[in-house]
Order: C-alpha cells, then sequence, then structure tokens
C-alpha cells in the first residue's frame, strides 16, 4: 500500500499541483521556481550536512554514540533527493526536514520507533558499562584467528 502511494499517487499529486500553479502564474515562473528551489534547495543540504558532519565528528571525538547526528544525516539526505525532485509537495518536505526544528520533531519519532528493536554499543564497551546481557551473542570483529578452511 505504502509503495502504491509513493509511486502512484505522490507523482500524480505533484503533477496536479504543478499545473494548477503553472495555470495561476504561468509556465515560465512556475519552472524558475522549480528551479530556484533545487538551488537553494542543495546549498541548504550542503551546510547543514557540512554542521551535522562537524558535530558527528565531535561526538565520536568525545567518545559519544553520534546517534542523533546519524539520524540527523539519513534525514538531511532525504531532504536533498526530495528538494531537487520535481514537485511542491517534495519542496514542502524537504524543507521540513532542513528545518532543525522539525527536523528534531522527526527525528524523535523516528528515533522513538526504533529504539525497542534496537540496541546500542558504546566504545569501550556496552550499555551500562556491564557485560553483554545474559544469553546475547557477542562477536568480536578483532579476532584474526582463522575459522577454517574456505
Amino acid at each position: 500500500m505504502i509503495l502504491f502511494v509513493l509511486f502512484f499517487v505522490v507523482p500524480i499529486a505533484e503533477l496536479y499541483v504543478i499545473i494548477r500553479i503553472g495555470s495561476e502564474i504561468g509556465f515560465l515562473n512556475t519552472l524558475g521556481i522549480i528551479v530556484a528551489v533545487a538551488m537553494v534547495g542543495s546549498w541548504l543540504v550542503r551546510r547543514e550536512g557540512l554542521r551535522t558532519w562537524s558535530r558527528f565528528n565531535e561526538s565520536l571525538a568525545s567518545g559519544r554514540v553520534p546517534t542523533r547526528e546519524i539520524v540527523d544525516g539519513v534525514l538531511i539526505l532525504g531532504a536533498g533527493a526530495l528538494l531537487l525532485t520535481p514537485g511542491f509537495l517534495s519542496d514542502i518536505v524537504g524543507i521540513l526536514l532542513l528545518f532543525p526544528p522539525t527536523r528534531a520533531a522527526i527525528r524523535a519519532v523516528v528515533t522513538r520507533r526504533l529504539r525497542p528493536g534496537v540496541s546500542f554499543v558504546r566504545f569501550g564497551g556496552f550499555p551500562g558499562g556491564g557485560s553483554p546481557r545474559p544469553g546475547g551473542d557477542v562477536v568480536d570483529v578483532d579476532s584474526t584467528e582463522p575459522k577454517g578452511e574456505l
């Protein structure tokens, strides 16, 4: 159902809005707005992406897991894709993803939905500083011992 909406309903809605706006303000004005939003949007995506990248590096340097920064990066990447896609509805959603206050609200929803199924391991140990939870699998990624013949 979601794929039907994404690949059928959304493009039809985008075309409808473009045609309606084009009939009100003219084809060249509509085209100019679409191109201008794409150009300004790509500049804003670059700026917000660089800010997020610097916060990501600061988190790593302080030994903190950059969960917030990773989610922000994914949301900014999505905003860039939406802003480069021709259409006014996708531009509105892309701008909302770029705005720090609305991005924070969306990030809260995304992390709340992901949190139950995801466990995070901090640099330097397991959550809470203890050993792995009983019954959990631990994979030693630093091991260089051969596992057998291939």
